[in-house]
This record gives structure tokens, C-alpha cells and sequence, in this order.
């Protein structure tokens, strides 16, 4: 079952990453050149995300990167997260091509993607990418949806996205998906 969903989380990545290849490409195109590198598989074992993620602070929103690895041309991230119900954060939106897939391990809460951000201001750059976010004390028109261990969604680059309520504490592996390249490998 586990397989079955991170297998599916891949193929989201490589739709993700293949989307972004210009339509004039073929196959036989995107083969490396005789003598090109080919570049390596990236493990991250579910040891070492549970580890990583037992390890991030418990007093607010962490995410923070596991692995980044570079793809040819762009950048896949792996990222831990632990969200305490006790400091479920803001609603955010990343002014990037960067998609995030969000992959529940452990908790359940109402996720709501999509409307507009309210009280909509500026968040600074973002770490990761070092690109503007902003952020919102709610959502206004969104879709709300619960989600839960096992779950995955898909949240584009510039979809406002918010954490209405928790349940639980929440931990969760974030897949970033950036055809722009600019996270910093890990």
C-alpha cells in the first residue's frame, strides 16, 4: 500500500516535471548525449524521514528540507514537516512555479486551497526558494477539504493554501516540484 502511494507521488512529481518540458521535445530528444552525466537515483528512506521529522522542533510549523536534488535542469525537494495543532499557522501563498505535494503521514485536519487570501500581506522570501510569499489570516472562497494519513494533495505554485483547523498534530512530507531550479541541492 505504502509502495502504491509513493509510487503515485512520483509519477505526480514527473507529470509535474514533464509538464514543464516545451511540447517540441521528443523523447529521443530528452535521451542524454553520448558522454553526458547521468545523474543519480536520491534515497530517503522512511527512516530517515521519521528520524528528520522526530527531530524538528514541536512548538511551531516546521518544514524543513530532508533532500534536493537537481533532476537536469530543475530541482525535486523532499521536505519534513510537523504542524502542532496547537500553532496551525496562517494562510500562505508562494509567488513561484514551485508545486508542493503534500504527503500525510500522521494526523488529520481541514485543508483549504484555492479563494483569496484575507488580510492579504507581504511574508517576506521564502528560504527555500528565495522567492516572495505572502500570507493571509484566512481564505476567502477556497475549497475545504479533510485530510488525513495517506492522503495527497497537489497544491500549484501561487494557489493560496490554509490549515483552517487541526485535529491533531500534524507530520507530512512535502515533495516540491521546481522546474525553475531554484532550491538549493541538500
Amino acid at each position: 500500500m505504502r509502495s502504491a502511494i509513493l509510487a503515485g507521488i512520483l509519477l505526480a512529481v514527473a507529470h509535474t516535471a514533464a509538464a514543464q518540458t516545451p511540447a517540441a521535445q521528443t523523447p529521443a530528444a530528452q535521451t542524454p548525449a553520448a558522454g553526458a552525466p547521468v545523474l543519480p537515483a536520491t534515497d530517503v528512506t522512511a527512516n530517515d524521514t521519521k528520524k528528520f521529522i522526530d527531530n524538528l522542533p514541536k512548538d511551531r510549523v516546521s518544514d524543513l528540507p530532508i533532500r534536493v536534488t537537481d533532476v537536469g535542469g530543475s530541482k525535486v525537494g523532499v521536505y519534513g514537516v510537523f504542524r502542532p495543532k496547537a500553532a496551525p499557522g496562517d494562510a500562505n501563498l508562494h509567488e513561484t512555479s514551485v508545486t508542493e505535494i503534500y504527503y500525510m503521514l500522521a494526523g488529520s485536519g481541514t485543508l483549504v486551497t484555492g479563494g483569496r487570501l484575507v488580510d492579504d500581506r507581504s511574508a517576506g522570501v521564502s528560504p527555500n526558494t528565495g522567492t516572495p510569499n505572502r500570507r493571509g489570516t484566512a481564505i476567502l472562497g477556497g475549497a475545504s477539504r479533510r485530510v488525513g494519513p495517506g492522503d495527497i494533495i497537489v497544491i500549484p505554485g501561487r494557489l493560496p493554501h490554509w490549515w483552517s483547523s487541526l485535529d491533531s498534530d500534524l507530520r507530512y512530507v512535502i515533495y516540491r516540484s521546481d522546474p525553475e531550479g531554484l532550491q538549493k541541492v541538500k
